[in-house]
């Protein structure tokens, strides 16, 4: 993969979603999520890295930050 892109944070009660795209050298965009929680040493950053390719930078962005805002809902 190429570049990483990141977009804005969505701040959820205690969580930092902040859903990242990559572009695919061969076309194509990936979809990740960090969610981070906590403060200074006690800080915790789950990734989600996710399968699917999307055809658009915007519909990779889309699927992270469902799947992050969902992850965070079920907590």
């Amino acid at each position: 993969t190429s570049k990483d892109t990141m977009q804005k944070n969505i701040e959820v009660g205690r969580y930092l979603v902040s859903p990242m795209t990559s572009s695919h050298i061969d076309g194509g965009f990936s979809a990740s999520v960090s969610i981070r929680s906590g403060r200074g040493t006690g800080t915790t950053d789950r990734i989600m890295r996710f399968s699917p390719r999307f055809p658009s930078r915007q519909a990779a962005l889309r699927y992270a930050t469902a799947e992050g805002l969902s992850w965070v809902r079920s907590r």
